[in-house]
This record gives structure tokens, sequence and C-alpha cells, in this order.
């Protein structure tokens, strides 16, 4: 196993995050754990940013998936096993084995990404939605941050993102985005929080039998509307378009959740998300998230 082994995408988030050390050592600790665990790790899979993932087989023939995270804080790694372990494979993928210390986690190994489906929009959304509702359940005292701890994250990273960035875009969809998000941590409600994964998305969903299971999740203790908003914030908002909340209301009326809420944390995290993108060199999909966030403010 050689360096050159290594998704591109992951390369480029390593460098943003100084971890280069990390890509340089995967080898090492890709024997280690395969010796540690009695699992035969293969090649690795493409399109993810933040970890490296390999096939592994386990001992008995079974099939794996071994999942290492990029070193950024041992919060994240354990809110992700921790995520996964509350969820005991309903929703997410089931979680086999971790070492929280070197974040590595063994996994079940599931099928192809919604993204290549071929299913429609709609189909899509549907499946998404499927797979979030199964996920959420009610996990007081379980250490994960609450959403309204995501909201101030997020209103201090969209702040200082926008102006380490030189101002990728409008102002006022800076304004706007704030405004969604404060009326978000306002509403926070620790009663009525549940487990979500907190980053949904057509790669983030892959093929579980007859329906579809999530990966990767964040794990935080939020309103279930936060999930909904990540799923639909990558939607165009296009200038002609009467109905720029059509998904949200959508999801709304199918899982019986506030339309207003859904709109709001999308709304946040297309932002964002676009400056995550802009930071990690990821274009033009950045470019494409900011213009939406301008236009959805404009209205």
């Amino acid at each position: 196993m050689t360096a050159l082994d290594i998704p591109e995408t992951v390369r480029k988030r390593a460098l943003v995050l100084g971890a280069e050390a990390w890509v340089a050592g995967l080898p090492q600790l890709i024997a280690e754990i395969e010796r540690e665990w009695s699992i035969e790790v293969g090649r690795p899979f493409s399109g993810g940013s933040e970890a490296y993932v390999a096939e592994a087989t386990l001992v008995d023939g079974s099939r794996g998936a071994l999942k290492l995270l990029m070193p950024r804080s041992v919060d994240v790694e354990r809110h992700e096993i921790t995520a996964l372990q509350l969820a005991e494979g309903a929703g997410c993928a089931r979680l086999f084995r971790s070492d929280e210390g070197r974040g590595a986690m063994l996994l079940e190994r599931l099928g192809a990404p919604l993204a290549e489906s071929g299913l429609s929009p709609e189909e899509r959304l549907e499946a998404l939605c499927a797979a979030a509702m199964r996920l959420w359940r009610p996990a007081p005292d379980c250490g994960l941050p609450s959403g309204r701890e995501k909201g101030r994250w997020l209103v201090r990273f969209i702040g200082e993102t926008w102006e380490e960035l030189n101002r990728p875009c409008l102002e006022q969809a800076v304004d706007y985005a704030l405004a969604c998000a404060e009326r978000r941590i306002d509403a926070h409600d620790d009663e009525r929080a549940v487990l979500v994964h907190g980053d949904i998305h057509e790669w983030n969903a892959l093929k579980a039998g007859d329906g579809y299971k999530l990966i990767d999740p964040d794990g935080l203790l939020a309103e279930p509307e936060y999930d909904l908003g990540v799923i639909i914030r990558a939607d165009p908002v296009e200038d002609d378009d009467p109905e720029p909340r059509a998904r949200a209301c959508w999801l709304a009326q199918r899982t019986g959740l506030d339309e207003t809420a859904i709109w709001e944390w999308a709304v946040v995290e297309r932002l964002s998300t676009g400056l995550v993108c802009t930071q990690a060199d990821l274009q033009p999909f950045g470019q494409e998230m900011l213009a939406a966030a301008e236009r959805a403010a404009r209205r």
C-alpha cells in the first residue's frame, strides 16, 4: 500500500488540516490494525474526504470496511463512534469494532452510493428521509453536542471563514444565514432533541438490502429538522424558481415536522458547506453552493 492509493480528495483535506504526517503513516497504521484485529485490508474506496476507507475481510471471511479518521480532534472521533453505537445498525452502518485513540472503525460493508442509483430526485429524497427517520431516537446524557452548540459553532465558522476567504459571497447571504442560525439556536429544546446524523447526502447513503443506510455520522442531539435541512442544502435555488422551499415543504409533510425549521437549517448548511468547499478548493461545487446561498437570501 502506497501513498498513491489515497484518494486525492483525502490528500487535499489532509493538507488543509495539517495532517500530512497522518498520510505518511497510513501504511504502518493499517499493518498494525490488520495484525491486531485479524483482518485483511484491500483496495481503498473513493469519494470520501475526511478519512481513509478501504475494503476489509474478517477472519471468518465476512466482508467489512476499515475506516481511519483523519486526526482533527478526539471529540470528532468519539462523536462518530458514539453515534454508530447508539444507532445499532438502524439507519446507519453497523459498527463491529473501534479504536477511538487511533480513529479506527471496522464497519459493515455496504453497497453502492445513492448518488449512483439512477433513482429520480424524488425517490432519492425519500430514501434519505427514510434512513434519517430510522436513526432518530432519544439519547439523553450520551455526551454528544447539542443542536444549540452546533448552531453556535456554525455562526462562528461562517463569520470567521467568510472574512478569511476574502468575502467570497455577498454579505446579504451571510446575514441571512446567521439570522436563520440564531433562530434555530433559540429554538433548541433538550426534551425534543434526538440523535441526528448531521451530514446526510447522496454519497453518505449506501445500498443496504432493499433500502439505504447512512455512513459518516457527525453525531448530534438536535431537533430532527436539522437532518432534513442538511439533506436539501445542496438544492439549487434558481432565480426563476417559484417554489424554492418545495423540498422543505415536502419533507415537512412527509415527517410531520416544521417546514420553517427545515428551510432555515438548509440555508445555514448551504452557506457553511460552500465555505468549507471553497476553503478546501473543491470547485466548482463551493462556488455553486455560495451562489445558491446568495439567491436564497434575495427572496
